[in-house]
């Protein structure tokens, strides 16, 4: 798929906390297959999106190209964008105007998502939960696997990244982030992020 077929559902223009020690623009892609009960970014589950507020990628190029000098990068957020195809070309466009390309992802694609590593400088991972409780949180069976797979091409590629988790205290209690622990210090992790939740 072409980078003009990239389903975008908002764009920050500028951030600072996006990707950290980084001036970026944020590409909010459409769609995310997981159904968090605690999500902030609702409008961004249906992969079509409201088409009325529909956001066109040459649009976001030509803002990107007038913000060079300006701007250290470009982060790929959602939703989820390894569920789209059509980022391999607009990260590709991104990297030809000279900017930097960051991804944030739960991890839930990890064949498209150990494609996109070459083309990423620094990786937002999301940890949703211990392992053994990422069907409570994503309501989907089995998420957990392809996090798992996900997690290790990361490790394996030597992408700059961030672990976090975002701490819904009705899913994810003390006995919970013990354990989340453990299984990433089975994976070499030991420095991660916890984010408080916060209503929206």
């Amino acid at each position: 798929m072409a980078a003009t077929d990239l389903r975008i559902g908002g764009l920050a223009p500028m951030s600072s906390c996006d990707w950290p020690g980084e001036l970026v623009a944020t590409v909010f892609c459409q769609g995310c297959s997981w159904d968090c009960p605690y999500c902030h970014n609702q409008p961004l589950r249906s992969a079509s999106g409201n088409q009325e507020n529909r956001i066109l990628w040459n649009d976001v190029l030509a803002f990107l190209e007038q913000r060079r000098g300006l701007l250290d990068g470009v982060v790929f957020s959602g939703g989820e964008p390894t569920l789209q195809a059509a980022v391999f070309d607009a990260m590709q466009a991104v990297k030809d105007i000279g900017l930097k390309i960051g991804l944030h992802t739960a991890g839930m694609n990890p064949e498209r998502f150990q494609k996109l590593l070459p083309f990423v400088k620094w990786v937002g991972f999301d940890i949703k939960a211990p392992f053994s409780k990422y069907d409570q949180v994503t309501r989907i069976p089995n998420s957990a696997e392809k996090v798992k797979e996900s997690l290790g091409y990361l490790l394996e590629s030597g992408v700059n990244y961030q672990i976090r988790t975002t701490v819904y205290p009705p899913l994810l209690d003390d006995a919970a982030l013990a354990e989340m622990k453990t299984d990433l210090a089975a994976f070499g992790v030991t420095e991660y992020t916890l984010q408080p939740y916060r209503e929206v």
